[in-house]
């Protein structure tokens, strides 16, 4: 009996855990705009410090041992007719349209120019990189507009990475991180304070509606809060602005903002064997399904649809939780959903959490480099 075809349409970092549980399984296909993994994750280490953020969170697919039998297309979705179960992509400037038995929805969201769904090369994705880079490493001032973990961590880890320059964090509300536990921001607030961030509560950007937040820009902001405009060298918008990549999709099986309606199988109401995982998906208010390892939920509840079993719901959390700043000198410091925090030290990250726990443990083994033709696996 030949095994069951999925679908995993959107290979960041939910799709690509998602395809490598199912691959066990399944007869697994996952289309990517990307040549590889490049993560959403850790901006701020991203920005500063591109070759370190690189190591971790931009990877070829043929660097994952669990996706040795995913067929991996590059390609950009335009397409799917979920009743006849089909998903239709351009590839090589070709219109293909492949039949699934289950469909798993992971394009995530559009934020900024960290995130975006245009495809692109490897040597398109490393120029990106770089530039964004430079960009902020030739600039005396930086300001970071925005509020959440992205900004938090963009502004604390340029000002750690470049002590020189002037770094300022505008955010809207009394205090960053409105979605964490308080406790995580009184911790946080003092780790940017002994970067050197100066932070502006209660600053309001006013922001042109056709304005995405897809380029780092320079000059004048004004405020809605009435402030004197601020100006910088570069400017880094960080404020949550996301579009879902959701536009394939038809837009009945779509909210008014465009994320895919789930229900609490994280599957479409409609559709049985169609599930959708990650910030694409209408899970909870906060989205949390890209955060609290839903991906392994959902390759469960393939399998148990397929195989004629109930599936298993998804239980939300109600605050955010894990790390803000990200890999520091002195290690990884993760909070919990209380806002209590735990610090790994900077040699266990090294040598235990990322190659044993992340690597190993996590994606089921990661090469150095990307598997050939005719390389054992």
């Amino acid at each position: 009996m030949n095994a069951p075809k999925v679908i995993v349409a959107g290979l960041g970092d939910s799709g690509l855990l998602t395809a490598i549980h199912l691959a066990k399984h399944a007869d697994v296909v996952g289309v990517s705009s990307k040549p590889g993994l490049v993560s959403g994750q850790e901006l701020g280490s991203r920005l500063g410090r591109p070759e370190e953020w690189s190591r971790n969170y931009w990877l070829d697919f043929g660097q994952y041992r669990g996706l040795d039998t995913v067929r991996t297309v590059h390609a950009s979705l335009t397409a799917t007719d979920l009743d006849a179960k089909t998903v239709t992509w351009v590839e090589d400037g070709e219109s293909v349209t492949e039949a699934f038995d289950a469909l798993v929805i992971s394009t995530g969201v559009t934020n900024g120019f960290w995130r975006s769904p245009a495809l692109q090369s490897t040597d398109e994705v490393a120029a990106d990189i770089a530039s964004h880079h430079d960009r902020v490493a030739r600039s005396a001032r930086v300001m970071v507009v925005g509020g959440g973990a992205a900004a938090v961590s963009t502004a604390a880890n340029i000002a750690l990475r470049w002590p020189e320059k002037r770094v300022d964090l505008y955010f809207p509300g009394d205090r960053a991180l409105p979605q964490h536990h308080p406790r995580t921001w009184k911790t946080v607030r003092r780790r940017l304070l002994d970067a050197g961030v100066t932070l502006h509560p209660g600053h309001r950007a006013v922001v042109p509606h056709d304005f995405h937040c897809d380029r780092i820009t320079s000059g004048a902001v004004r405020w809605q809060t009435e402030q004197a405009t601020s100006t910088a060298d570069a400017i880094i918008w960080a404020i949550g602005r996301v579009r879902p990549n959701s536009g394939w999709l038809p837009s009945e099986v779509l909210d008014v903002d465009g994320f895919v309606r789930v229900n609490r199988y994280l599957q479409l109401p409609e559709h049985p064997a169609v599930f959708a995982v990650g910030d694409v998906a209408a899970s909870d208010p906060l989205r949390g399904s890209a955060r609290n390892r839903a991906d392994k939920l959902v390759a469960r509840n393939v399998m148990s649809v397929l195989n004629g079993r109930r599936p298993h719901s998804y239980h939300p959390r109600r605050r955010r939780w894990g790390s803000v700043l990200g890999v520091q000198p002195d290690g990884l410091q993760v909070f919990a959903p209380n806002g209590r925090a735990t610090r790994i030290p900077r040699w266990s990250t090294d040598r235990v959490l990322q190659p044993l726990v992340v690597r190993r443990g996590i994606y089921g083994g990661v090469r150095d480099t990307p598997r050939s033709s005719g390389q054992p696996s």
